[in-house]
């Protein structure tokens, strides 16, 4: 009975206008940008890796491989998007909010797949070259090059959602990937070098690991509840000490509820005078304008039996 002591909890949410702080839920009509994104995109992978093959160039191959991990990634930031929004329902306490840190996992697995692939035929193309046809390169590229950044504006906005961002990011990396194979085709036209092609494949293969390592390091800590990355514990807890009448600050807990939504729990010793629900609500507001904490529930302790056993070192 660690915590029967407790006098007063509290749960600040407030959802009026400004209940969010700087902490803006994504625009609701993400939902047609995902739409026309995997659509444009789905169409070019297939155009993209037909030329490839029929052009012999692994450049567009690779390419190819990075735009279908972008349409994955696509449908995967959609489908928890969606289920995000849904309302808690039986055990599903907090709703569905957490599908989209299951979605940036899952988005880094599926980049991780295509990177092994396309080193995979690379290397076999550098032990069987082919000479891959230059202009096609150029064209089928500087195609997607267009596409893709038309589809990285549609996720211009919400780049505080880690999904919305890696949708964004990874159609502005497509981008520039497609730049880089319109320059091997022509460096290929120009020399007739026939390894330009596979050292702009292995290039690709870079810049795919390079994301994807962001992605899945975010992800993971994401999934094991770690404290978001722009939220300073000791900040936090001096914040709460500073409120008046709090002679301590225990069991903080501040956790990621979803890509964008935030959580924290916290145990206030409060001995000379009990809080009341302005006091509360004052707290759970500054949180919410200063940490972007959308879930607080604050607990005050009289401090006559604060330090319970299970507390430990949090005391």
């Amino acid at each position: 009975m660690a915590h029967a002591h407790a006098h007063h909890h509290h749960h600040g949410h407030d959802h009026g206008g400004h209940a969010h702080g700087h902490h803006h839920h994504a625009p609701a009509d993400f939902g047609r940008a995902f739409a026309i994104g995997i659509a444009l995109n789905t169409g070019f992978v297939v155009v993209e890796a037909v030329a490839g093959f029929l052009y012999g160039s692994m450049a567009l191959v690779a390419d190819a491989g990075h735009n279908l991990s972008d349409v994955l990634a696509l449908a995967l930031a959609w489908i928890a998007a969606i289920a995000a929004r849904r309302p808690p329902s039986g055990r599903f306490t907090y709703g569905y909010k957490s599908s989209t840190i299951l979605a940036a996992l899952a988005n880094a697995l599926l980049l991780a797949i295509a990177i092994g692939a396309i080193l995979f035929e690379t290397f076999h193309r550098l032990t069987e070259p082919q000479q891959p046809q230059g202009m096609a390169m150029m064209v089928v590229a500087g195609i997607g090059i267009a596409i893709n950044t038309l589809t990285a504006m549609l996720f211009v906005r919400g780049q505080e959602d880690l999904n919305i961002r890696g949708a964004y990011l990874h159609m502005a990396a497509d981008a520039a990937v497609s730049l880089g194979v319109v320059l091997a085709g022509a460096a290929i036209l120009l020399t007739g070098l026939v390894w330009i092609d596979a050292a702009v494949s292995l290039a690709i293969v870079a810049v795919i690991g390079w994301g994807t390592w962001g992605l899945a390091r975010d992800s993971v800590a994401m999934s094991l509840l770690a404290a978001p990355a722009n939220i300073d514990l000791g900040e936090v807890r001096r914040h709460l000490a500073g409120f008046e009448g709090v002679a301590a600050v225990h069991d903080l807990h501040v956790w990621p509820m979803s890509t964008t939504e935030t959580a924290l729990t916290a145990h206030l010793v409060m001995p000379q005078r009990p809080a009341s629900d302005a006091f509360l609500h004052d707290v759970a507001a500054s949180l919410r304008t200063r940490f972007g904490v959308n879930h607080a529930t604050i607990q005050i302790e009289s401090g006559e039996t604060a330090c319970a056993p299970s507390c430990g070192a949090h005391c």
